[in-house]
Formats: C-alpha cells, structure tokens, sequence
C-alpha cells in the first residue's frame, strides 16, 4: 500500500516560488489501477516523481507498506526503486541496444548473471507480445511496440509497483487501447500496483479502478472511478469528465431570454430511456437539446445533456420537478431568463 501524507513540493523559479504539489493525502490500495489526472500543469508529474523519490518532496511523506521512503538511504532507496518501477511517454529505450538488452539493462545493473538476465528478458518479451523483437533495435519498432519493451524493462526486477507517467500520450486511440489492455492483464496475472498519470479521462474510464483528480497542485476528488462519473463535484472533474459542458456553458451566457438545464445521467436504465419524448407527451414542455454527451464505464452509462427549455418559469418547474423524479439523474438549472428577471427586479 502507498500512503501520501501531506505531501507538497515547491520549486524556486526566477518569478518566485511555485508551488507544484499541496498537501496531497493520497491512499492507493495493492492491486490497485489508480489514475491521477488532472489538466496540464496540475502537478501529476511532480507527483509520480515524488513517490520514487526522483524528486523529494518540499513537506510530507511518502509511506510504502508502512516504511516512509523519504527517510531511507541512498541504498536502500535503491532497492525501493525495484520494487517501484516506471514508463514514460517517450519510452527512454537505448537506441544502440537491442529489445532484448534493453530488457536486460537493469537486471545486468542489480548484478544478476547474463545467462538468467536473458532468460528473464525472453520471458518478458513474451508477456508483452513481442517475442520476435528480441535482435530488433526501438528505431525499426511502431511506437506502440516500443512502449511494450519499456513495459517490459520496468516488470524485468519483478515491482510491486509500476508507475505509467503519460505512458500512452504519444500513441494513438488503438494502440492506447492496446496497451490499457496489456497493463490491465498485467495487473491481473502478476497483481502489480497501477498508477497511471494522464490527462486523458477517457483512460481513467477504460482501466482504472479509482481516480485523483489534480488541479493547481491539490487533490480536488478522489474516489471509485464509477462514483466519480456518477456525481462530478469539483469543477475540474466535471471540466474532464463532460469537456462538451463547459463549452456548452458560454453558449448559455449568450441566448437572451433562455432557461437551461443540465441533466447528468447516473445509470444506464435512465440512458435507454426515451427520456425527453416522454417528458413531452406527460409534461406538455417540448425542450431542445443543445448539446449532449454519453458513454459507458463498465456496465453502466453515464453522461449528460442541456436542454433549453421554453416559455416561462412555469414550464421550466414542470421540467425540473419532471426529471427530479428520475431517480437516477442529476438536475442543475441554469436559467438566463431567471437572472435578468432578477436584474431587472
């Protein structure tokens, strides 16, 4: 088990101190697929780097299975580092080095006999699916197949821990999938501890379990990857999760005399529904559908729609008290027309 305690990290630039992390309290469970997301400049590097020690943090501590690995020797921060591997967005292969060496690196550096070095390395090109680029050099690899070798490389001293710091930014939608699915399996068969830094809420949806949403350095959300769908709370999340809302949010500020209303879909029963011919045939209110956004996590959908709604506040609590008995919706109003009655009282 990870625990981040308090956890904060300040740099000193040429403008001032900035502060990257701020006390970020943070428990990632054994077997755990944990994403951390968050915008760019949010902090999710400096974290990831913080939790093996390639940057100390300024405050807090990091707690692996009940040790704090700040307080450790160089050493002993060594051997942590076997435990707590890691990939990257640009692969960080040797180019002049073969796959199968490349895999072999850090076994050869932890003093293991080349015989079993390369055994191991064989295996491993095998759990990736790559057992025929053994000889090949990462120039004559897709980018796909070279994120496969570093996957490799970080499993060959047999972690605990596997951190994926934007491990998939680089690669397209397929073969993002594909290798969401290779970690996945990893986690899996060998029961290694995920902690995927992205920005992307569309890889948080496919292979994570639980989720830390970051925003100027501090945790905002946290919890079941399921849960977080469900019911955004913080703005950033709901930024990520529903990017459609927020442009969709300025177009509001713009329609004179409209009434908004945001649904937020909690379950795939309320998806199927013909939810707004219904609402037509038994409230009488025909809204129209400004924009609208679905997708499945698991087995259920999630997602969201604005309506704007016509006529006058009457229609508009016919439509909320409507919906409002949908038990598996979220109802938020944003009523221009409401505002500059207001104004105008």
């Amino acid at each position: 088990m990870i625990e981040l305690r308090n956890l904060s990290k300040s740099f000193r630039t040429a403008d001032g101190p900035v502060d990257a992390l701020r006390q970020v309290n943070l428990t990632i469970n054994n077997g755990d697929i944990y994403g951390i997301i968050g915008m760019s400049g949010a902090g999710k590097s400096t974290l990831v780097r913080c939790i093996n020690m390639l940057e100390r943090p300024t405050e807090g501590q990091v707690i692996l299975d009940g040790v704090d690995i700040g307080a450790l020797s160089r050493k002993e921060l060594r051997e942590v580092r076997h435990r707590v591997t890691m990939i990257f967005q640009g692969f960080n292969l040797l180019m002049q080095r073969t796959c199968l060496k490349n895999i072999m690196l850090p076994l050869k550096l932890s003093g293991v006999p080349t015989a079993e070095a390369e055994k191991r390395a064989k295996e491993l090109l095998e759990t990736v699916g790559l057992p025929d680029k053994a000889n090949a050099y990462p120039a004559q690899l897709s980018g796909g197949q070279q994120q496969r070798i570093a996957i490799a490389r970080a499993l060959a001293t047999n972690p605990e821990v596997l951190l994926c710091d934007e491990a998939t930014s680089a690669l397209d939608p397929k073969t993002t999938h594909a290798i969401l699915s290779l970690l996945r399996e990893i986690n899996k068969k060998l029961g290694i501890t995920i902690i995927i830094i992205t920005h992307q809420m569309s890889v948080v949806q496919e292979v994570c379990n639980r989720v830390a949403i970051l925003e100027n350095g501090a945790v905002v959300e946290e919890g079941e990857v399921s849960a977080i769908f469900s019911h955004p709370k913080a703005r950033a999340t709901r930024n990520l999760i529903y990017p459609e809302m927020a442009d969709s949010a300025a177009l509001t500020v713009d329609m004179n005399n409209s009434q908004m209303v945001r649904i937020i879909f909690n379950g795939a029963s309320t998806a199927r529904k013909p939810l707004i011919a219904t609402m037509v045939n038994e409230v009488g209110v025909a809204p129209s559908i400004i924009s609208a956004s679905t997708r499945a996590v698991g087995e259920k959908v999630y997602g969201y729609m604005l309506l704007e709604v016509p006529g006058g506040p009457d229609d508009l609590a016919k439509v909320i008290k409507y919906l409002n008995e949908e038990p598996e919706l979220s109802v938020s109003v944003e009523s221009s027309y409401t505002k500059q009655r207001k104004e105008a009282e």
